[in-house]
């Protein structure tokens, strides 16, 4: 029996088997997309395993000899209080320091265990309350997990300072552990938006003032990079505007803005931070200035170009958007009770039955049924147009492309921001400094995602229209998978080398380390020290002359002997 029916929704019209088709052209997709993401969790995920891991064999090495002795001797507000009054002025970074080394290095050797967990399941949590927030429904589990695997294996490893980046704590504390607190403030302050008494909203605003302090006292890059994003994101919220629906989004931007500017300011305006811009006086801005800044600016993309595994974060991200594509539609019922593609099966095989029974059922009852769809329908589409009904979904169309277009922008001036504060600090080679790219390439490699996920998901209603088109299905998967899969592996590489480094140092250093203790235990005031390079960083006995060697002087302290020399 060949009829045509209304469909569920009211708002279309399809012949019998037509949805079956679907759902299985959908069905066969996502589970193609799933297999496919699955292997890429598991490479991604057996990267970060290897990364946490090898924090059991950190040893120390550049700052980390004076942040041990410090410690050890001044005590965490002792620590505290010498980086305000006499190093740099970051108090939050001083107070962490302290904390993490207050037992030797067991805490910069659990650290980085600590950060891919935190990222890993932020991330996570991130893309669910995003697919809420849209509106859309969720996808198979695995796919979510591949991309909060692939992102911080990107992260960590795709870059020149991987080492830095993961494994040497005074680096993390800087520039990757900010991110990481960024992220999970945005977490409880959606949270606090979903529910819950009517004090949520106000302490996750307080807090996010709080907050704001604290990391402006952490990192300046981060300061300049979150400031900038969390100042966008205030001002595209504005109710006038008609994307939010109240004031909540854009105050909780605005605390964070103001605690992030005061934390700057009292870092800035810190001793430390006097004595430190005494030690590398800044040149006056001028056009060669800026002209060298742009240049700089320019290399650190080449850099970030020239490695395709950051391409992996835009084909992980169309790898979701695909297998949302083949989900069914989310409605706010389905929202509200949170039932899902496997309980809606079982009912669409009873309303099938019911449809059979109700055959009988006279044209002017599903006349008026649809009638009254179509006003619902047209009731609905009048309340987004003034985005009443969906505080957290998409925005109005004449903000859209604003929103589209801005992210990638505002990474690129975000990193030019930080890359001018590299060269007033550091000068002509500030900007290889690659642990500080972290605080711009994580927003990157968010926004390549979710770029990647509208592309994905775009292709794939194209791909599932009426008209069957295997054969793009296939080609879609094919390189999304591809790409994806690809970066894990390109990945492999750098986390052996850094493996090989990490373990081969250790074992090194153990062995100095023992021979040195029972020096001192003998009575030597005078010990030999050779030094033992990783990640770039600096080593005791690098300087021209000792009085110049802080790593050296900083070693000595922490073995109690007077002076180290070379064998």
């Amino acid at each position: 029996m060949n009829r045509t029916t209304v469909s569920e929704h009211g708002d279309a019209r399809t012949r019998d088997g037509g949805g079956d088709d679907d759902g299985t052209r959908g069905d066969g997709l996502r589970r193609a997309a799933s297999g496919i993401a699955l292997v890429v969790a598991a490479g991604a995920a057996a990267l970060l395993a290897v990364g946490a891991f090898l924090g059991l064999y950190v040893r120390p090495t550049s700052d980390d000899w004076c942040a041990l002795w410090k410690t050890r001797d001044m005590g965490v507000l002792g620590i505290t209080a010498d980086f305000y009054s006499t190093q740099n002025g970051r108090v939050t970074n001083a107070f962490l320091t302290g904390l993490l080394y207050s037992d030797d290095m067991r805490g910069p050797k659990l650290l980085p265990a600590v950060l891919v967990v935190a990222l890993g399941s932020g991330l996570f949590l991130l893309a669910r309350a995003a697919l809420r927030a849209l509106r859309l429904p969720r996808p198979p589990v695995v796919l979510l997990v591949a991309a909060a695997a692939l992102l911080p294996a990107l992260l960590f490893f795709a870059g020149t300072r991987s080492y830095q980046v993961l494994l040497w704590a005074p680096a993390t504390i800087s520039h990757t552990l900010p991110s990481v607190i960024g992220l999970w403030a945005v977490l409880a302050a959606v949270r606090a938006a979903r529910g819950g008494p009517r004090w949520a909203r106000g302490a996750a605003v307080g807090s996010a003032l709080v907050t704001g302090v604290a990391l402006g006292m952490l990192s300046e890059p981060f300061t300049l990079v979150g400031g900038l994003l969390a100042a966008t994101v205030g001002v595209l919220c504005l109710p006038r505007l008609g994307w939010a629906a109240d004031r909540y989004v854009s105050t909780w931007c605005a605390a964070a803005c103001l605690g992030l500017a005061t934390g700057l300011t009292l870092l800035y305006t810190s001793p430390g931070a006097r004595w430190r811009r005494a030690q590398h006086p800044q040149e006056s801005l001028s056009l060669a200035g800026l002209g060298e800044t742009f240049h700089d600016w320019w290399r650190v993309w080449q850099t970030i170009g020239g490695q395709g595994a950051y391409a992996g974060a835009l084909a992980v991200g169309a790898l979701l958007g695909l297998a949302l594509a083949a989900a069914r539609p989310r409605t706010d019922e389905t929202a509200r009770t949170g039932r899902t593609d496997r309980t809606d099966r079982t009912d669409r095989t009873d309303r099938k039955d019911r449809q059979d029974r109700a055959d009988h059922t006279d044209h002017s009852e599903r006349t008026a049924r649809t009638d009254h769809s179509d006003r619902a329908a047209r009731t609905n589409h009048s309340a987004r147009a003034v985005g009443r009904d969906r505080p957290g979904g998409l925005p109005p169309r004449r903000l859209f492309l604003v929103v589209v277009l801005l992210p990638l922008p505002l990474v690129l001036l975000a990193s030019l921001a930080v890359v001018h504060g590299l060269r007033s600090g550091y000068g002509d080679t500030g900007w290889t400094y690659g642990r500080t790219w972290t605080n711009f390439l994580f927003p990157l490699l968010l926004a390549l995602c979710a770029y990647g996920a509208w592309g994905g998901y775009l292709l794939g209603r194209r791909l599932l229209a009426p008209v069957p088109r295997p054969a793009g299905r296939a080609a879609a998967l094919v390189a999304a998978g591809a790409v994806a899969l690809g970066s894990a592996a390109a990945l492999v590489q750098p986390v052996r080398e850094l493996t090989t480094a990490t373990v081969v140092r250790s074992v090194a250093w153990d062995r100095q380390n023992a021979r040195i203790r029972s020096e001192v235990a003998a009575g030597a005031r005078d010990v030999a020290y050779g030094p033992l390079l990783i990640g770039g960083l600096s080593e005791p006995l690098f300087a021209s002359s000792y009085e110049r060697d802080w790593a050296a002087r900083c070693t000595a302290t922490y073995y109690r002997v007077d002076r180290i020399h070379r064998p």
